[in-house]
């Protein structure tokens, strides 16, 4: 798909009128109770498993209606489609609210007046241009996590969404789930003592594509797939053929992904992140693996003395001087001193009864990921993954990977974002874009 200049000018006058508008939403968003015909219109973006998911949560929740779905492969989108179309019908025996378009082309589904949200869900090296274009065309934004593929990229989507007035939420949804809320707010009010330490375990960098070339895939627009990737034969590990129902291995490409690095790291670094308040901040030193061909040992240093390691295996450990708390989906652990007070997730709420009763650190409540982005967009504040949240995660995520890659020491100055004391190359904050995209 090449970006056509007209196509570009309508969605740079839509940002601009918005930008000098007041933050307002159509009558229908801002209603108290929801009718069927005053609802958050949304239309979906790459439907691999991950927006399969995302589609039946939304479609699912009071006050929404799906009414537009986008992928580059046929069979794919068709198949979105006529779920849609069935779950309204299951719904609605007349018919008339199942409704929903089809398209090949993102740019079609954000030219449409009637979309309020989108939610983007394809690999991560097209959640850039498509989330600022979204941006500029008037439309709130869930987009899946890692925020994108580069520094410069989270800098940029950042502030498309600040000067378009969006509503923006990464799908990093550990934020919305009460482990990782006890975890972070028994580090947050000191419950562990100063933190020294913080282990991150999750996968390894990403390599460069190498993969064989593979006969092309009846329906699938490759050329719209690669995007601003480089042009490279087809194969099924990026691009699975029809609907399937696995996390397809583009993850695991430099051109397309970051690896486990940014995969689980979107997850695990962002908690790590909020237990530690840099949610506005990042590390100050980047120290390389002493063996990175292992894939874990990439050390971040924090001005306040505290020390990030990345490890193999998934979850995160608080170290601090009077305990540690260790926290994955479902799991739950609290040590102070040597005593074990929790083992397991059923014991939060005891926990924070027992610890966090009269807390002066009380950090965002949400239990629904996807509600807490539709009650934002009706009361226009922050969701608990706004974008600038996402961008801090990913800088982090991308920081350890440039370690790998490298493998050199780096100072980091995380407010202007820009290496410091001669360390790192200014290009490593951006990834190239295959002509003629660009951002």
């Amino acid at each position: 798909m090449k970006p056509s200049p007209s196509s570009r000018r309508r969605f740079l006058k839509v940002g601009a009128m918005l930008s000098a508008a007041p933050l307002i939403l159509p009558s229908r968003v801002w209603s108290a109770t929801t009718s069927p015909n005053d609802r958050i219109t949304m239309g979906f973006i790459g439907m691999g498993k991950q927006n399969q998911y995302l589609l039946n949560h939304f479609m699912n929740l009071d006050g929404t209606q799906v009414v537009a779905v986008c992928d580059v492969d046929t069979t794919r989108r068709k198949d979105a489609q006529a779920r849609v179309r069935k779950f309204y019908s299951d719904r609605d025996a007349s018919g008339k609210n199942r409704d929903c378009a089809e398209y090949n082309d993102y740019r079609d589904l954000l030219a449409r007046e009637d979309i309020d949200a989108v939610c983007i869900a394809t690999p991560d090296h097209w959640h850039a241009i498509m989330a600022t274009e979204a941006a500029e065309a008037g439309k709130d934004i869930y987009c899946e996590k890692p925020l994108c593929q580069s520094i410069h990229e989270a800098r940029r989507m950042v502030e498309a969404v600040r000067n378009n007035r969006r509503i923006f939420q990464t799908g990093s949804m550990q934020r919305s789930s009460e482990e990782f809320r006890i975890a972070c707010e028994l580090v947050r009010n000191g419950i562990i003592g100063p933190v020294r330490k913080v282990e991150v375990s999750v996968g390894g960098p990403a390599r460069p594509c190498d993969l064989p070339e593979e006969p092309m895939e009846p329906g699938l627009d490759w050329d719209r797939w690669l995007g601003p990737a480089p042009m490279r034969p087809y194969n099924s590990a990026l691009s699975p053929r029809g609907v399937h129902n696995h996390y397809p291995a583009w993850r695991n490409y430099r051109e397309y992904g970051g690896g486990g690095v940014t995969d689980w790291g979107a997850h695990h670094f962002d908690i790590a992140q909020w237990g530690l308040g840099m949610d506005n901040e990042g590390p100050y030193r980047v120290h390389p693996s002493e063996d990175p061909a292992s894939g874990q040992g990439v050390r971040l240093v924090y001005r306040n003395g505290v020390e990030m390691i990345h490890g193999g295996g998934n979850g995160v450990v608080f170290y601090g001087t009077d305990g540690r708390v260790q926290v994955n989906r479902g799991q739950f652990q609290f040590w102070l001193g040597d005593r074990q007070i929790a083992d397991n997730r059923n014991q939060c709420r005891q926990v924070e009864r027992d610890f966090l009763d009269n807390a002066k650190v009380r950090l965002y409540r949400s239990s629904d990921h996807k509600k807490d982005f539709l009650d934002c967009m009706r009361s226009r504040t922050r969701p608990v993954a706004d974008v600038e949240i996402g961008a801090r995660t990913v800088t982090v995520c991308h920081l350890v990977n440039l370690a790998y890659y490298h493998n050199q020491p780096m100072h980091w100055n995380a407010f202007s974002e820009q290496f410091t004391d001669g360390t790192g190359d200014p290009s490593w904050l951006d990834v190239p874009y295959r002509e003629p995209y660009t951002l």
